[in-house]
């Protein structure tokens, strides 16, 4: 994964609560496992005035030009705000892949839920959740701003308005490592490859047997 320490983008306000996994990237588009290919398909449903199927090329579809993403003011943005418990639903990872390949880095909101969280942080999204009140102000600036920006630097864990003002916020020291360093969980186990090959080597001299090779049949 790409390592993420400091963001600096565009933010899209996404003014819903409970958003689920089957909004952000709907059921017909999880066939595939690829974890790339899925941005032209994210929030399909409200992106788009058709029904969306797999393979189909998004670029000739009817858009739906009251959906955030579809405003130019809007476009390339890498921050994502929203409201309380985005990502409810089915725990499918393909919703965050759906995000990343979109182009967005961080999420910011006042809750997620628990397991499309836990998916974020593994995909390279920085899921920041700050008081409601914090997000609120943070929805107005956006609306009256065009362009509006914001400022995320995930090892001091601050996010600063163009402003100046910095809004700190909690992230788990692992699950902060994985994101800074571009780790996913097998990169994490990685990093103690020396210490499991001495393990073995002991492992070895301890209970032979268990590695002694197997004749063919």
């Amino acid at each position: 994964m790409e390592p993420l320490t400091r963001v600096n983008g565009r933010v899209a306000p996404l003014d819903r609560s409970n958003v689920d996994t089957d909004a952000i990237i709907p059921k017909q588009f999880l066939k595939s496992i690829h974890r790339t290919g899925f941005g032209p398909n994210l929030f399909d449903e409200w992106r788009y005035l058709d029904e969306g199927q797999p393979g189909q090329e998004c670029s000739e579809r009817p858009l739906n030009r009251d959906f955030v993403l579809n405003q130019s003011r809007y476009k390339d943005a890498s921050i994502l705000l929203t409201r309380a418990n985005f990502g409810c639903g089915s725990s499918r990872e393909h919703a965050p892949w759906a995000l990343a390949d979109f182009g967005f880095r961080v999420l910011i909101a006042p809750s997620f839920a628990d397991i499309f969280y836990n998916n974020c942080s593994k995909n390279g999204i920085l899921p920041l959740t700050l008081p409601a009140e914090t997000v609120q102000a943070l929805f107005e600036a956006t609306w009256a701003q065009p362009g509006y920006a914001l400022t995320v630097d995930l090892p001091s864990q601050s996010v600063t308005t163009p402003d100046g003002t910095r809004y700190a916020f909690e992230i788990d020291p692992h699950r902060k490592h994985m994101l800074v360093e571009g780790l996913d969980e097998i990169g994490v186990t990685l990093e103690h490859a020396d210490e499991i090959r001495a393990y073995e080597q002991r492992q070895r001299q301890v209970t032979p047997w268990l590695f002694s090779d197997v004749e063919p049949t």
